[in-house]
């Protein structure tokens, strides 16, 4: 075989091991975005709204609780689900967020158990007071434990159902 022969088969043997190499070894897509005390992952505390929307991190500025007098919310977008809360005043500025599903904190998501939080946030504080009127326990992680990360235990089920940066908000 000339040179010019050997070195063609050998580039078409590196194409054939590159098709066939498996699945796992290119990420098919993206991180699971993550929870830390600062946000979710691009979706950060004291981002203002109007940055957010034109980054496609949330959908359009809304009415938030009827219960308080101007307040204001929108949804995050895939493939976060829940809410961000905003400042009363303007500009409206992110004032906390409430994560339904599509992140993770320390590996910890919606469907994990208290054992399963406490297991990566050593330092959670559980909190029952709330069994009785939301049905939910609340397990706190403080500032020093990885903190100002709040998840909501469903009483019935015992499995996460809301996590909350800084504070889960009840507009009840």
């Amino acid at each position: 075989m000339s040179p010019r022969t050997l070195a063609g088969a050998a580039l078409a043997g590196l194409a054939v091991a590159a098709v066939a190499a498996p699945a796992h070894a290119v990420p098919d897509r993206a991180a699971t975005p993550k929870i830390t005390a600062d946000g979710v992952g691009k979706v950060k505390l004291g981002k203002r709204h109007s940055v957010l929307r034109a980054q496609g991190l949330v959908g359009p500025i809304r009415p938030g609780c009827e219960l308080a007098a101007n307040t204001r919310s929108a949804k995050l977008k895939p493939p976060l689900k829940g809410q961000v809360n905003y400042t009363l005043s303007s500009p409206r500025k992110v004032s906390d967020i409430t994560i339904t599903g599509g992140a993770k904190a320390r590996g910890v998501g919606i469907g994990a158990t208290i054992p399963q939080i406490k297991a990566k946030f050593p330092k959670a504080k559980v909190d029952h007071s709330t069994e009785s009127v939301f049905g939910i326990t609340l397990v706190r992680i403080p500032p020093d434990g990885g903190g100002r990360i709040k998840f909501a235990v469903d009483g019935n089920t015992h499995k996460t159902t809301i996590i909350g940066v800084t504070i889960i908000a009840f507009c009840e």
